[in-house]
């Protein structure tokens, strides 16, 4: 049974084109790569072929992962979402209390996190600190150097 995953329609997008590209254009290049390196002999032998067959199974996996989460993806509707609380897709301020670095972060699911593009999952120890919380809370959020306090500055879409 798949766990059931929230995407953004983009994100959504995004994980079914990688799906097919496995297993439009991958998937051939590996049974390639297999059958040329059992042309090359003995396959007791055959670093060339067992290479080939472990990069095809790593292959395989990767596509039933991805078949599971497109399984069990549900895409979010924003226009039925509540602004006044941090939630899935929410972009929120936060100010760390002990720096006074404020950083904006936009919760998304596992799938879509980029921290480089300011994007946290919502399964991370911030996201879940961040959940449900309101404009003018704090978030204490322990993490494995201690507990950090931040506070909730502004809450958009």
């Amino acid at each position: 049974m798949s766990n059931v995953s929230y995407y953004t329609a983009e994100g959504l997008k995004k994980l079914r084109g990688e799906l097919k590209q496995l297993k439009d254009v991958e998937r051939v290049k590996a049974s390639r790569a297999i059958a040329e390196a059992r042309d090359k002999g003995d396959l007791s032998e055959n670093a060339e072929y067992d290479a080939a067959k472990e990069a095809q199974g790593m292959l395989e996996m990767r596509i039933s992962k991805l078949e599971d989460s497109l399984a069990g993806a549900r895409i979010i509707d924003e226009s039925q979402m509540d602004s006044s609380k941090i939630l899935v897709l929410s972009i929120v301020k936060i100010k760390n209390q002990t720096n006074g670095m404020e950083v904006t972060y936009t919760l998304v699911a596992d799938g879509e996190a980029d921290l480089a593009a300011g994007k946290i999952s919502v399964n991370s120890p911030i996201g879940k600190g961040l959940l449900g919380k309101t404009v003018g809370d704090i978030a204490e959020i322990q993490v494995p150097n201690g507990v950090m306090k931040f506070d909730i500055i502004e809450i958009s879409r």
